[in-house]
């Protein structure tokens, strides 16, 4: 391995001097070819040699000027090489030499071998002496030391691999490709020049790759080097489109998804020791297929598709998969889709034109009305969690959760359209049979599948791409300041509000029949993976939600087909009962509905305290408004277990929602209000809690119209709150108050009354 020093004294000019020369070699043995055919050639050519030695002159005197020719194929690509290795090489240092700069700045040195040291001769006596007495400050110093000495040793490391890279191809560049031999040309020898010579050093890298992940197919004994040398090259070359779209071209569709069952079988079977070696092989495959599939126009990209559309309907054999069925084996196998999905998920950066096209040729595969097989992914096991869960056993749901990761594939590949024509929503929301786990009984040998059902993991990436595609950020992101949504995010939340509820009389049941009102599918554990990520991305839509709860949004409460579309400051129209039925669904896991509330609370608190109430008229309108939402949502809460959760979230004044601490910071999925707002949210926290729990049971014993003496408590010590942090008269408070806390009933019936019918 090189080092630090090698690194920076090693005279790089040498390469180009060297490939010049190589150059000029090459076109000596121009020369030399051109003299030798017009002379010793010639010689077998004319009429005064005749017979059978005349014929072996011939095809010897060929193959010699075929070893000329091939000469300065091999000197070119050596000169190319050198070239190749001298710009990487230039580049590579320039980045040790910056990362040595940037240590100097920071206040290091840095030796001649590459050492960092603290460079003490910066401070003064006294500041040495507070140093020396100071075990904190000293801590951090080494902190920083090892943290500028890693900075420049993974800088000298590229160099070092790349090194390697160039090594490999100058090695391999000199080998006889005999690359007329077979075709009838004139290479006559086994060991002569290499006509087939390549003057890109990734190429052969490309090359050395594809023969070690051959021999991994072949089940033969690959050494723990050859693991590390293909690791290496997948790392080193992650950008390179001309090593990726080699090695796949080399290795073809097939063989890759071989190679990742290869990979996995040794990582989670026969070498669990060794499992991240297997793991950063893999890793890079899946980078390497990112990398290669790019542009949706070039000839790699039409070719290699369709090469993985015939291989993904095909079965293969994936000794973890086909070992684990009911405590017996009976061989089944892995469709490649599946291997190809389990690939992906260790890599990113993926396309947003190869994601759609996977998503729709899985989809074609699948899709009953495209001509596919709904049970064409069933298999016996369990693959979540420990158990398996590293296995895409539902491809397209494990697409959709790799797809979350681009904002922009995942909302355009979501969104209906303005003509609706686009029915991906509609077919993963309404149509798609999710169930792949097969059940069975076995009488004798023979195994008879009794039934489908789902894995604990089930539309686990249909919840994440909904969040995505909906806000426009990857799943879990820190909640942002409150905006509005783009016309596309709106129309995907809009109709995934109504085809989620099944209160709006569009609800079927499996035998076609309507359902009834009042619960949303949303609260079924097949749907247990979408509440999470649908909660964050409703939390983003508070403006809309607190609008359609007090009857003031633009659908007004019945709601209306569509979004409203309005560039960046486009809002959902669902009617107020389907949100409301949507938000009891989400909330059961009681986490969503913390989650939920705490969004809806800031977003009226900066309301309160960023708009001009000056007007009387005004300020009773909105604490309305503050009440009847509070009523609606406290009514949600009232429906719900919040047992579980009641203690943690009033034992310290200062948590909120996942035990996070909300003052001063951002929280995964709550918006981002100002600091008048949120302390008008937090100064009356604990009493809200208490007007929630004071709901619990109401709707079971349809009690509607009972008072909440802790609601409005709440409601009153927010107020008061708001008015402190705003400097307002009693009078004002006063009448917020008390026309909050006669709207807060009305928000409490709307609730229950969506929620009240039972299926």
């Amino acid at each position: 391995m090189l080092t630090y020093h090698h690194v920076m004294t090693t005279d790089l000019s040498q390469l180009t001097t060297a490939a010049g020369k190589w150059d000029a070699m090459a076109e000596e043995l121009k020369k030399v070819e051109s003299r030798y055919g017009d002379t010793v050639q010639k010689i077998t050519i004319g009429p005064n040699w005749l017979g059978v030695s005349a014929g072996a002159a011939r095809s010897t005197f060929a193959g010699t000027r075929y070893e000329y020719s091939a000469a300065q194929i091999q000197a070119k690509a050596i000169a190319s090489l050198l070239r190749d290795a001298h710009e990487q090489f230039t580049d590579l240092r320039n980045r040790v030499e910056s990362a040595r700069d940037q240590a100097v700045k920071a206040g290091m040195t840095v030796s001649d071998a590459g050492r960092v040291a603290f460079d003490f001769s910066r401070l003064t006596p006294a500041e040495t002496s507070a140093y020396h007495h100071d075990p904190d400050g000293q801590a951090s110093v080494r902190e920083a030391v090892a943290k500028w000495q890693q900075h420049i040793d993974d800088r000298v490391k590229a160099v070092s691999e790349a090194d390697q890279g160039v090594k490999i191809a100058l090695d391999a560049v000199v080998v006889d490709s005999n690359k007329d031999a077979l075709g009838g040309g004139h290479d006559e020898t086994a060991g002569g020049f290499n006509a087939g010579a390549q003057g890109d050093i990734e190429v052969y890298e490309a090359r050395n790759a594809q023969a070690i992940a051959t021999r991994i197919n072949s089940g033969e004994n690959v050494t723990a080097a050859d693991y590390a040398e293909l690791d290496r090259s997948f790392r080193d070359n992650a950008k390179s489109q001309e090593f990726n779209q080699t090695f796949l071209n080399g290795m073809g569709a097939e063989n890759t998804l071989k190679l990742t069952n290869k990979l996995n079988d040794h990582a989670y079977g026969d070498d669990k020791g060794n499992k991240q070696r297997y793991l950063a092989v893999e890793k890079g495959l899946a980078n390497s297929l990112s990398n290669a599939m790019q542009d949706p126009k070039s000839e790699f990209y039409k070719n290699f598709r369709t090469q993985l559309d015939r291989a993904g309907l095909a079965s293969y054999d994936l000794k973890q998969i086909g070992d684990y069925t009911l405590g017996r084996s009976h061989g089944q196998q892995a469709h490649g889709y599946q291997s190809l999905a389990t690939l992906m998920q260790h890599g990113d950066g993926y396309s947003t034109p190869f994601l759609h096209d996977l998503a729709k040729d899985i989809r074609k595969a699948e899709d009953k009305k495209q001509g596919g097989n709904p049970d064409i992914w069933d298999l016996t096991g369990n693959f979540s969690g420990d158990n398996r869960g590293w296995f895409a056993n539902d491809p397209l749901d494990g697409v959709l959760g790799i797809m979350s990761k681009n904002p922009e594939a995942a909302t355009s590949y979501l969104d209906p359209g303005p003509d609706g024509k686009n029915d991906n929503l509609q077919y993963l929301l309404k149509d798609r049979d999710w169930r792949h786990v097969n059940t069975s009984t076995w009488i004798g040998n023979s195994e008879h599948v009794t039934a489908d059902t789902f894995d604990k993991d089930v539309r686990a990436g249909l919840g994440l791409i909904l969040e995505t595609g909906t806000t426009g950020h990857t799943p879990g992101a820190l909640g942002t300041e409150i905006t509005r949504h783009s016309e596309a995010e709106a129309r995907i939340m809009h109709d995934a509000v109504n085809l989620f509820d099944y209160g709006d009389g569009n609800g079927r049941d499996d035998k076609g029949a309507l359902k009834g009102q009042g619960d949303s599918v949303l609260k079924s554990e097949e749907y247990a993976n979408v509440r999470g990520p649908l909660a964050r991305a409703l939390s983003s839509y508070s403006p809309d939600l607190v609008d359609i709860i007090a009857g003031e949004g633009p659908g007004d409460r019945v709601g209306k087909h569509d979004a409203l579309p309005a560039g960046d400051d486009s809002r959902i129209q669902n009617s107020r009962s389907s949100v409301l039925r949507v938000l009891r669904g989400v909330s059961e896991d009681p986490e969503n509905y913390f989650l939920l509330h705490e969004s809806e609370r800031r977003y009226m608190a900066e309301q309160l305290t960023t708009s001009d109430l000056t007007d009387p008229e005004a300020l009773k309108n909105r604490a309305a408004k503050i009440g009847e939402v509070n009523g609606a949502i406290n009514a949600i809460g009232g429906d719900i277990a919040l047992s579980e959760r009641d203690a943690v979230l009033s034992a310290a004044g200062d948590k909120r929602v996942y035990g996070y601490h909300v003052i001063g910071g951002a929280i995964t999925g709550i918006p981002v209000v100002g600091d008048l707002a949120q302390r008008t949210v937090d100064g009356a926290w604990n009493e809200w809690l208490k007007g929630v729990t004071s709901e619990q049971g109401l709707l079971a014993r349809e009690r509607i119209s009972s008072a909440n003496d802790a609601a409005q408590t709440d409601l009153d010590r927010f107020f008061l709150s708001w008015g402190n942090e705003t400097h307002q008269s009693a009078t004002s408070v006063g009448a917020a108050q008390r026309e909050a806390q006669q709207s807060y009933t009305s928000g409490r019936e709307s609730a229950y009354l969506a929620l009240r019918e039972r299926k």
